[in-house]
């Protein structure tokens, strides 16, 4: 059994670290996008209606696909009045408590997005604009992005539990506070 948890969470953690790394060049293609647009008005005279909703969608997808690869790097952000005076084993127990929390609210948003991208799927739900582009492409992004934090919160308070119970993480897990 524990073996198959070991085997999770590096899977999982490899999964969101190649989509992560991914994610982060969705920020250059909202830069291009953003920069036609201006060049479009101002150079060209003839500004695109599409520009500012697509680089929203952009930004949703780096966001949402990324959010698995900033909880292995740690990068969420904590209250540190007490947290940095604790002990590893006792920051693992509260992460692990707060984790159980997360894992609730992360389960409840992937309810409520595998609802709404089935709506937008049957409905083909188009937004409100000017240009009317579907939603159901980004609302699917949503449903993968969640469910890959939802995933890596699952291997977070696997390699939490099993390092406030005093065992050796980086030692089982690998590169866990890398």
């Amino acid at each position: 059994m524990f073996k198959a948890l070991v085997t999770f969470t590096r899977y999982v953690d490899a999964i969101n670290r190649l989509v992560g790394r991914f994610s982060m060049y969705l920020m250059f293609g909202m830069m291009f996008i953003l920069l036609y647009a201006s060049f479009s008005r101002t150079v060209l005279n003839s500004p695109v209606v599409w520009a500012v909703e697509l680089a929203q969608f952009f930004m949703a997808a780096y966001y949402l696909l990324g959010g698995g690869y900033s909880i292995i790097l740690h990068g969420h952000v904590r209250m540190d009045v007490l947290y940095s005076k604790w002990s590893p084993k006792k920051r693992a127990l509260a992460d692990s408590l707060t984790g159980v929390v997360l894992l609730f609210y992360l389960a409840v948003l992937l309810y409520g997005s595998v609802s709404s991208t089935a709506y937008s799927l049957q409905y083909n739900q188009h937004n409100y604009s000017a240009w009317a582009p579907p939603l159901a492409p980004i609302k699917i992004i949503m449903v993968i992005g969640i469910f890959l934090m939802l995933l890596q919160c699952i291997s977070r308070f696997i390699k939490d539990v099993c390092m406030a119970k005093g065992l050796d993480v980086r030692k089982i897990f690998g590169d866990y506070l890398s």
